[in-house]
Order: C-alpha cells, then structure tokens, then sequence
C-alpha cells in the first residue's frame, strides 16, 4: 500500500510559509518514517531528531529471542521493535536500532493505561490480558520528529516526540479514576531470561523518578541511566520485584511495592496513579544519559526546561529540515520526492549522540571520559556503513563524519585489544560481522582532505587493527594471504573484505609518504587472487593446505565460506581493482556475460531460505541488493566499456527496491546503508571504492538537485529530458565543458558548480568510459 500524506495541507502550507519566510524548503512532509516498516526493513516510526540519542518509538510485541532453549526465528521481524502487520502495541521504548539484521535496546518501556492495573503486557491475540492495547493504522501518524497513536483499548491517544537526549509523551486520557502509566524495566528487544542484570530506581518527589538499567546482550555491559519527570503529581505508585534470589538482604522489613521509593532487582515493573478528567493531557519527559542520573537531569533542564509539547515538536522537525535542505531535489513525481527525503531522514538517524550534554560519556574501558571538542557517536555498523553512508556524510556531513572518526580513534585509543570498532554501540564491542571496516571510513575521509584530526595517528590505529593476530582468521591471512575455510568460518568474505581493507591502508600511506606501509599493504591489498579458482571462474573456499574445499556451489549462501553472500555475488568483490578482476576473470568479454546473467538468472529459494539478512524481496534474478556485498556490482559496467548497462540496471534497482510504502525497502536499511546507496544513485554518482577520490557516474532520477555544502559553496545537478524513458546519459557537461571520463572526483564536487545531464531513450555507446579507480 502507499502511504497516504502524514501532514494536514493546511498544516502544509503553514510550515511551508514558516519555512520560506527563513529562505528554506519545507521537506518534512516528504519523509514517512514509517517506510521499511514492514517486512524486511526494520525500521522503526517513532519519534527522532537527526543523529539523535533517544528513539521513542512503539513497540508491537513482546517475543523472546530464545524458545526451549533455542533461537526464536520469529523475533528477527522485530528487531527495531515494530512491524507493520502488528495488531497491538505493548508500550513506547525510548532506544532503538534502524534498520539492523540483529537488535538489543528497547529501554524503559511506559504504557499509559486505563481501567484494572495489569503489569504483564498480554498477548497479542488477547490484548485484554494485560496492559498492551489494539491499535488501528487509521488512527496512527508519524512524521519526523512526531508520532501520534490511538490505544483503542484504554481509549487513550498518544503523541511523542524528541530533542536528542530526551523523549516527551502527550497522553490524552478520558475522564477515570484509575488512570495509570507503567514503566516496564523488564521490557526490551531480543529478550531472554537474565538479559536484565540489574535496575535501580528512586522516586525523588512526586513528579520526579531517576535509575539506570544495566543488560548484557548484543553489547554485554550496557548501562543507561534515566530522570523521568511528570507534568502532574501522581497519586500513588507501586513496584513489583519479579527476582527470584534467595538472598534478598534485609529489605524484607519494608513494603516495597507500594509508595517506596527506592527499589532494586533484575526484574523491575513500576506504575504510577492518576485521576484524569475528560481529555486531560499528562506529560512525561524522559532523558537518558551514558553516565549518571545527575546526567540524565542536566540533559533534560539543558533540552527541555519547559512543559510545551508543540514546541519541541516544532524544533525537532526544523532540526530535519535543515538536514534535508542540503539536498534540495525537483523530482518527475512526488513518489520519488518522498522516496528522496525519505531515505535522506533514514540516512541521518544513526550513528547516534553518545554524551551528555557537557561532553561526558562512557567509554569502551568502561571508564567515563569527556570529550576534547568533538561530538562522541556510538552505534557503528560498519560491515553496512563504510560502502555508501559514510561516503554520504563526506559530502553532505563532513564536520559529523569527522566527529565519528574521532569517536572511533577513541575507542581505539580505550580498547584493551588496540582494535578500530568493529560494529560497537552502548561502550560496547559486539564483534559482529567481519573485516575492519573502520579502516575505509578512516581512509575515505584521509582521501577526501575532511581530516581534522592527527592522520598519521589514524593511520598506526589502522595498521595496529589489521595486524590483529588473534582477530577472526587474521594469523593465517596474514602467513598464507587467505583465510584457510577449514581454520575460520566465512573464509573467502572474509579474504576479500581484508583486501580492500588493506588497500584503504594503502591509498591512506600512500597520501602521508609511508612508503614501508603502503608497501606492505598494496602487497596484502592482492590477496583476492588468492581465493579465485579459474578452472570454475569464481572465488572458492581454499583450505589450510591450499587445496580447494570440494562440493561447492557457487550459488548456495549457506556454509559456503561466505556471509550473507554467494560466491556469484561476492566473486565481484574487488572493489579497489575492478579492472583487474575483470582480467583475472576472464577479460570483458566474458566477465561481461557473467554480470548480465547475475541480473537474468532465477535463484530458487532453497539457496537463501536460511539466511535471515535475504529474501526474495531483495532480489533481483541473482544480484542480491537487500544485502550489502553487491552494492557497487551495477556501476562494474563502466570498466567494461558499457556504461549504459549501470545506467539501466540502477534505474531498474531503483525502482524495484525502493518505494514509498510501508514494505518499501528491499532488505534491511542497516542504520542508513540501503538508503545512501539510494540517495548517491538518484544524484548520478556513486562510490565504487570508498578510499579512492572517485565517484562512478550513472542515470539520475532528480530532474534538478543542490547541494547545499557545509563550505558555503553550492554544487547543481541539473538533468535534460529526465524522463522514465529517457534512462540513458547522452552527454555529461561539468562547468561547462564537455567531460571526456565517467567520473567526477571529490574535489570537483566540494568546489561547487553546476553538472549537466542530457538524457536520451537510447545508449549513447560512443560517450566516454570510466578509468579504472587509481592505484
């Protein structure tokens, strides 16, 4: 289904005046959060400001991540707490991934309820079994920085939204002497028995409660501390302590669970009574910290000192329009503009603030630290991030991406293992997914001159990180040139992703005049051949004594040496040398009909039915765009003397995989990834390598675009004859003149100007072809 406009258009037209009367367009209206909702997505509707720490968001189910002792499948639909087919809402948590294939978070769940006090949230099927409530679609609306609910069942409408380290509630309740809000410290995403290692809370006063939750899931110290404050005076409020210890000290001599204010356990519910008059509106403000309590409340006086709802509201969503308004985009339809903006708001949700408002945070030692002017960030996905999101930022959000940088030099500087983050969030290293792919986030921003930070520092922490011994197979990588499959899982992936890692290091020594580590890492940065078989023309698991593994399918994404992947896909994966794959494979000609038949051919179900992050949504015949491995495989063509082919295939990509609906993406948006390769293809360009200056030109789909740069200076994108039809670029013209190659650098785009194209219903096969990315 499309997704019906979330603004009024009187509303419309009143933010649209308000906005132009500041010289800005006003393109909230464009964004629907509630995009990837449903299905494979995993995007979450509530409320956010731009990088924001708090996601106050709904949360549509309550299932465990483990059943009799074994992995729930079903719960993976609800990593970022919400999907679309839900019927029932259990409550609004203020943390939440987007767009992850894996989840924790999900803290401080509040309910507002009505009627007989229930502190179980029930089941879906019986949503009268406790406090969750049915909800309808009808009644829902959520735009950036806003969400609005009907809670049918206690007749109760709920509205958040958010500065950066504070969630606000608006309950509206009916006229009722047993009015409640439940704060569950017991809820959370991809729950299970002693997740919850420990929660405190005081009651402060009656309209005041403070108290830090400590999990160990994904991130296995995480610790977050909260103030949560009332507009209104609560009547009473209880807890109830759902611990089984034996030893439970000498509390016993107290009646903890009614009007006590200080409570203590692994398993915490808390509600708080109210009597409320017809349409009487109580609010909460919420904040969070990394540190303290002490921190919470200086979050909340600093960001929200006042009670007005509207307010924060309204400044939450001009925070998104001056983030949308560094692309401003004439699009054919509106479909596109809403798919645009949208993906822009999608790109802009993470990583995420990680600090309080005077600079405190908790680090990977688990010590406090304060940052030295810069903003410290958390939640890196890097497996995801470092191929497109990251790249974004170096030209839309160059001062942020640069703070990222430095949070993970940070981190790096705190870890015991001397290892770049990996995929960390919370003070946290999860160790998920493979390679170091920090080290192309790094080296993109040391090539595109955004470094305001030591590079030379930056680059001993790159080379520390990928000389790791005991890191995930990196010993036999670094003896043999390959990951052997019989001594680590994932083998091939991960020999490829150490490659291009490698050359990233590369390019950055190469930059600083290291000539003993560039020398040493180009070496490494060829260890792709190592894994590619000729006699079967694909990259295959090769084990410890150099044989190849026997029954391999080249097709089948399970146990294969990849991850996430099938070597058809991930054979392409050399994005620092594409030219010379395309020669170790064969030549053009032959490694041309293997492209055209990865877009062509069927892949049944049975090779990808077991893995989580694929499914027939995000497949287009055997390329694979719900999942991140293949996302440069479409601009390959421009070192095949072919450009027009990635000028059709990311029109089609396009539009196959991105829509304006609630099923609207085609695999995980993995904290922005699918929506940055989304955002960089409608613009024209794209970042084949990340750590090359080089963006592979292909057909935009905006009519017009401005860059609006962090610089000053503005970059035009404007397209002749756009058209549905018209897919084929006919002439490219920068500044002026006549470009005679297939890419623009980083440089070019930075320095602002205008970029013509001229489009046209048939190829142009005598236009210019790319040039391999340098050496």
């Amino acid at each position: 289904m499309t997704l019906k406009k979330l603004f009024s258009t009187a509303l419309f037209f009143t933010s649209l005046s308000s906005f132009a009367q500041k010289g800005i367009e006003n393109f909230v209206p464009y964004a629907h959060p509630l995009v990837g909702t449903a299905k494979m997505g995993h995007t979450y509707p509530g409320a956010t400001v731009p990088f924001g720490m708090v996601q106050l968001s709904p949360d549509t189910d309550t299932l465990p991540y483990g059943v009799n002792g074994k992995y729930n499948a079903d719960v993976y639909r609800f990593c970022a707490g919400y999907q679309y087919d839900s019927k029932t809402i259990t409550g609004f948590s203020h943390t939440h991934f987007s767009g992850t294939g894996h989840s924790d978070l999900g803290d401080f769940l509040i309910m507002p309820t009505t009627g007989k006090l229930q502190l179980n949230p029930g089941t879906e099927d019986k949503p009268e079994s406790g406090y969750r409530s049915a909800f309808s679609h009808k009644n829902e609306i959520a735009e950036p920085a806003y969400y609005k609910v009907k809670l049918d069942d206690h007749n109760i409408t709920a509205e958040l939204t958010a500065s950066n380290r504070v969630g606000m509630h608006q309950y509206t309740f009916p006229k009722s002497d047993e009015a409640h809000v439940i704060l569950d410290l017991m809820a959370g995403l991809y729950q299970y028995d002693n997740k919850n290692v420990w929660t405190f809370v005081r009651v402060e006063n009656d309209t005041l409660i403070t108290g830090f939750r400590q999990t160990n899931g994904w991130a296995r110290t995480r610790i977050v501390y909260f103030a949560m404050t009332f507009s209104k005076p609560f009547k009473n409020y209880g807890t109830r302590i759902d611990d089984k210890n034996v030893y439970k000290g000498f509390w016993g001599k107290f009646d903890q669970a009614h009007n006590f204010p200080e409570v203590a356990g692994k398993n915490l519910k808390m509600y708080f009574d109210f009597q409320t008059a017809e349409n009487e509106k109580i609010k909460i403000k919420f904040a969070i910290s990394p540190v303290s309590t002490e921190g919470a409340l200086a979050n909340m006086k600093a960001e929200i000192p006042h009670w007005d709802f509207d307010r924060v509201k309204q400044e939450g969503q001009a925070l998104w329009n001056k983030e949308f308004n560094k692309v401003a985009i004439k699009a054919i339809n509106e479909d596109d503009k809403v798919n645009f903006y949208t993906a822009m708001y999608h790109s802009f949700l993470g990583p995420t603030t990680y600090m309080d408002v005077d600079g405190s945070y908790k680090g990977i030692d688990q010590n406090v630290h304060k940052t030295d002017g810069f903003t410290n960030y958390t939640s890196f996905s890097l497996w995801d991030t470092y191929r497109t999101l990251h790249p974004l930022f170096n030209v839309l959000q160059p001062a942020r991406n640069a703070d990222m940088i430095k949070s993970m030099l940070a981190h790096y500087n705190q870890s015991v293992h001397k290892m770049l983050p990996v995929w960390s969030h919370y003070a946290n290293e999860n160790w998920c997914m493979i390679g170091y792919h920090s080290v192309p986030v790094i080296a993109d921003a040391v090539i595109k001159g955004n470094a305001n930070f030591d590079v030379n520092k930056a680059l001993d922490a790159c080379v520390t990180t990928a000389r790791n011994n005991y890191y995930d197979g990196l010993n036999y990588y670094m003896e043999k040139g390959f990951v052997p499959d019989d001594k680590n899982s994932s083998s091939v992936s991960k020999t490829l992703e150490y490659a291009y890692d490698d050359w990233c290091i590369a390019q950055m020594a190469k930059k600083l005049n290291r000539t003993d580590i560039y020398n040493e890492f180009i070496k490494r940065a060829g260890n792709y051949k190592n894994v590619y078989d000729a006699s079967i023309g694909f990259m295959r698991p090769k084990l410890n004594d150099g044989s190849w593994r026997k029954n391999f399918d080249p097709l089948d994404t399970h146990g294969q040496g990849f991850i996430e992947g099938n070597s058809w896909n991930y054979s392409l994966y050399v994005p620092q040398a594409p030219a010379d794959m395309i020669e170790l494979m064969g030549g053009k000609k032959r490694f041309t009909a293997h492209l055209d038949s990865l877009f062509s051919m069927n892949l049944p179900d049975k090779y990808f039915e077991n893995t989580e992050d694929i499914s027939r949504d995000g497949i287009i015949g055997n390329y694979v765009h719900g999942n991140e491995p293949s996302h440069h495989v479409a601009y390959l063509y421009n070192w095949l003397d072919q450009p027009w082919k990635t000028e059709e295939k990311t029109r089609m990509i396009l539009k196959a995989m991105y829509k304006s609906s609630v099923d609207g993406l085609g695999g995980n948006d993995d904290f922005g990834q699918m929506s940055a390769w989304f955002i960089f293809s409608s613009l024209g360009f794209y970042p084949v390598a990340p750590g090359s200056d080089q963006y592979i030109f292909t057909s935009p789909t905006v009519q017009n675009a401005k860059l609006n740069l962090e610089n000053g200076k503005t970059f035009e994108i404007d397209v002749k004859d756009q058209s549905d039809k018209n897919v084929y670029i006919q002439k490219i013209e920068l500044n002026g003149k006549v470009l005679t190659r297939n890419y623009i650098t980083h440089a070019e785009i930075m320095d602002g100007g205008k970029i013509n194209f001229v489009m046209g219903a048939k190829p142009n096969k005598k236009r210019a072809i790319a040039e391999s990315v340098k050496k």
